[in-house]
């Protein structure tokens, strides 16, 4: 889509467009709409980017994002050392921390395999869950994949991969959210639902 602006602001339309649900023209109406407030919003924005940029890093041992390394998880001695928590994206790691119920550590893999995109184990941080699988004091890998077909290939290898490793792997429960009510839920969260039915 060809803007009519200057040149610095069809680049920052063009570096917008890149961003996830992000297009041509609705990057277009948020760059108009940071240049009508520059002084409120467009300049302390490309402040906190660029300070972003420079003290954010991704954790060593674990791949979260933080401006230490090791992160604060990590680092964090009151923690559950006996339990990793496998997750795709930070996003999980900071989701899964919001709830407040899980006290261990975690692993952000960096995506899912797909043969599609042509992402394999070697593209993700698999090697490193392995290594830290076989640390004496974990006794337990939750594998929180995506319920997705990518989701549960990932989850079917590092299963695999860390069958040698004196782990149980467990995976997080599938079936009716919180609040959710029968008659609009998929016919697939139904059939989670009662295959992973419980007693009362």
């Amino acid at each position: 889509m060809k803007t009519q602006g200057p040149g610095e602001l069809n680049r920052m339309i063009y570096l917008l467009s890149k961003l996830p649900g992000l297009g041509p023209r609705s990057s277009t109406r948020m760059a108009l709409q940071l240049f009508k407030q520059r002084d409120s919003l467009m300049r302390p924005l490309a402040k906190a980017i660029s300070e972003a940029a420079e003290a954010v890093l991704a954790c060593d041992v674990c791949g979260n994002l933080d401006s230490a390394n090791p992160c604060g998880i990590c680092s964090d001695e009151n923690r559950q050392t006996t339990t990793i928590c496998v997750v795709k994206e930070v996003g999980d790691v900071w989701a899964l921390e919001r709830s407040g119920v899980y006290r261990g550590y975690y692993h952000v893999l960096g995506g899912l395999l797909s043969a599609l995109d042509g992402v394999s184990p070697e593209d993700l941080r698999c090697e490193d869950l392995i290594k830290r699988a076989s640390n004496s004091d974990v006794s337990e890998v939750i594998l929180a994949m995506d319920a997705t077909i990518d989701g549960q290939t990932t989850a079917h290898y590092l299963s695999e991969a860390l069958s040698g490793s004196n782990v149980r792997i467990s995976r997080l429960a599938r079936g009716m959210p919180v609040g959710g009510e029968l008659e609009y839920l998929d016919d697939g969260t139904i059939a989670q639902a009662l295959n992973a039915r419980a007693s009362v």
